[in-house]
């Protein structure tokens, strides 16, 4: 392997492009392609990937054939039937299904960590790169306040909300779908709390990339402030930022199925897998194990597989990985 010196690119960027020299050919690769040649090489960080588009296309498509008047219909006659050809995860304490309700509370977590996530990733963007570019009394002012906000329990003030307001809150009609109102208060504590860590990461960054020539070259051509910073300094940052918005959605998630099964975060009739597995505590010396077998299982599949993949996006966007090239 040969890094070819004529080849120039963003200097914020991973590496321009590499040259391999086999016996017949000289390819050279650009830095999205090396991206994704370490990437597929790390094996475990693929399987994750896999496993998670695979859960993401169960629940979309079991949304789409299976409608969610099934998962909300009970039947007394049949609650608490084990795993069967008719009921595959079984029956609840209500007589509802197990499967059907698995996709849709998968949904509604997936939902609830994509939008957080969302959420987090915007503001610490933001903070931390508004920061560093700008720095002096900016940066000063804006990492006080990041700090101020590492010292808050993001999960302890998850609580609190979620017990004092996110009970008051009615439920919510959104796209002919009906939810519990306490959704907004977990997508909010977790979207506003979860920042900070990236805005350190972000500013770190941009305080090295703003010091390069192309940067100085930019000024002298005339471009603006936010064409510089939204055109040039966060894109060489993207490798970071993606892998801090997957590690991020997989503590999301975990977050929103630890409160809901406390019974302080979604409320029902909105089921997630957390106060799917809430529900099942109550009946575990009834011998109900399916109750909260199938939904913990589902989480702990969710978290294993995006780590999997975050600690794979890490390897990749690492210029000086070369462990997989």
């Amino acid at each position: 392997m040969a890094v070819n010196p004529d080849i120039t690119g963003s200097p914020g960027s991973s590496i321009a492009a590499i040259e391999f020299v086999g016996e017949e050919s000289k390819r050279i690769l650009t830095p999205s392609q090396l991206i994704w040649r370490r990437f597929r090489k790390h094996r475990m960080a693929l399987l994750g990937a896999i496993g998670t588009v695979l859960l993401f296309i169960f629940i979309i498509a079991g949304s789409i054939l299976i409608p969610e008047s099934i998962a909300n219909e009970a039947d007394l006659t049949r609650r608490m039937t084990p795993p069967s050809d008719i009921h595959w995860f079984g029956t609840d304490s209500v007589g509802r299904d197990i499967f059907v309700r698995i996709i849709y509370g998968g949904q509604i977590s997936l939902f609830i960590g994509v939008l957080s996530v969302l959420m987090s990733v915007s503001l610490g963007t933001l903070v931390g790169g508004i920061a560093a570019y700008y720095g002096g009394w900016v940066d000063s002012l804006l990492m006080r306040f990041t700090e101020a906000m590492l010292a808050i329990p993001s999960l302890f003030l998850l609580i609190v909300l979620a017990k004092f307001i996110g009970r008051n809150i009615g439920q919510v009609q959104i796209l002919g779908r009906t939810f519990s109102g306490s959704i907004g208060i977990v997508i909010l504590v977790i979207g506003l709390t979860s920042w900070t860590y990236l805005a350190r990461i972000v500013r770190a960054n941009v305080l090295s990339l703003k010091e390069l020539d192309y940067i100085s070259a930019a000024k002298a051509l005339g471009s603006n402030n936010a064409r510089i910073f939204f055109s040039h300094l966060i894109p060489n940052t993207l490798g970071a930022i993606i892998v801090a918005s997957t590690l991020g959605l997989a503590s999301s998630i975990l977050t929103e199925a630890y409160v809901s099964f406390l019974g302080l975060g979604v409320q029902p009739p909105t089921a997630t897998w957390g106060n799917m597995m809430q529900q099942a505590q109550s009946f575990l010396s009834q011998g109900a194990w399916w109750m909260w077998v199938f939904p913990s299982l589902f989480i702990i599949f969710i978290i294993l597989c995006i780590n999997l993949m975050g600690d794979g996006l890490r390897d990749a966007f690492d210029p000086r990985s070369t462990r997989h090239l």
